[in-house]
């Protein structure tokens, strides 16, 4: 019979030093590190941070306290400080405004478009990727599919009205053919198609990442367990596949119904002069034209600052209603699992 001892790694019993076993002790017991450790442990992560919290506070967080003058009767020449404040009249001016009703008309249709049929295109791409078995056709179709996100809405609205147009190469067919050309880029009814075709263009691709990561997490054993089981592709998709990508799902879908009203503001004021103010007039180009070209500051801020407070609450309106599906959402309460 053999004796057979066990040894202690001589390695893992060097690196653990007092210090690593109070940390994790403290871990394991619940017990919060104080700050200084936590400070001196991260700091090379927090330092990483600075630039992206600077931008923050200086693009997004600092242009917030101009929503002031959405309570004022601002006047550029005397400033935010000595502006006459008229309290919420700017807010039933707007709301008075026939014009805002048909902007906001125009993105809730247009948010719902997008909403119906731009985001599940992401997510089938990423399950067509997903199914390739050749890596080399896997990393071409990503890299067609996600390169034209770097290019701009002016180059982007140029090559639809290239192919699209009425000079364009597709009614340049139809007149040889001897049909009539058809009003691609012109026609106000078809405009949310347009919309919605020209978003999936440019931007389904880079959207794709985010499925392909949740895709790539999903434990390849279940499929082998399920394919010996008899489960087929299908099986295995709604069964496997969907489910474990859940959380991602609703998510995504919880951000998207938080920026609702947000349809794009370089897409739609490119456009807006060949289809009319009717079709492509949304909240962002109605704050832009009654703020910035009409000169009427305060109005456009109390669009922006409305726009902005109904995108608040949708967006805990959906986390919350994520919350009572089981799912994480995007955030939580303090203590809550």
């Amino acid at each position: 019979m053999t004796l057979v001892t066990e040894r202690p790694d001589s390695a893992k019993a060097v690196r653990e030093t007092p210090k690593r076993r109070r940390g994790r002790r403290q871990r394991s017991t619940g017990q919060e590190l104080p700050f200084g450790v936590r400070l001196r442990r991260d700091w090379q992560m927090l330092v990483l941070m600075v630039p992206g919290v600077l931008f923050l506070l200086v693009f997004f967080y600092v242009p917030v306290l101009g929503n002031v003058v959405a309570f004022q009767d601002f006047q550029p020449y005397l400033g935010i400080m000595h502006s006459e404040w008229n309290g919420v009249q700017n807010f039933i001016n707007l709301y008075a405004n026939p014009d805002f009703w048909d902007a906001l008309r125009n993105t809730l249709v247009l948010a719902f478009v997008q909403l119906v049929l731009f985001f599940p295109v992401p997510l089938a791409m990423a399950l067509i990727v997903d199914s390739l078995v050749s890596n080399r056709v896997r990393r071409a179709f990503q890299t067609i599919a996600y390169l034209p996100h770097f290019l701009s809405w002016v180059l982007v609205i140029a090559l639809f009205q290239q192919s699209l147009g009425g000079a364009g190469f597709v009614n340049n067919l139809l007149r040889q053919a001897g049909l009539d050309p058809i009003p691609f880029m012109t026609n106000p009814d078809t405009f949310p198609l347009l919309v919605v075709a020209q978003l999936v263009w440019k931007d389904a691709g880079w959207a794709m990442i985010i499925f392909l990561a949740a895709l790539s997490a999903v434990d390849v054993s279940l499929y082998e367990a399920a394919a010996a089981d008899g489960a087929g592709r299908w099986r295995r998709l709604w069964h496997i596949t969907l489910p474990s990508m859940r959380t991602v799902i609703v998510l995504l879908l919880i951000l998207r119904i938080g920026d609702v009203l947000s349809v794009g503001f370089e897409q739609f004021i490119l456009q807006r002069d060949s289809v009319g103010p009717g079709a492509a007039e949304v909240l962002d180009t109605f704050t832009y034209y009654a703020g910035v070209v009409g000169g009427d500051w305060s109005s456009g801020a109390a669009a922006g600052l409305a726009k902005g407070v109904v995108g608040a609450l949708l967006l805990w309106g959906a986390n919350s209603i994520a919350h009572r599906l089981g799912e994480p959402g995007i955030f939580q309460k303090r203590g809550q699992s």
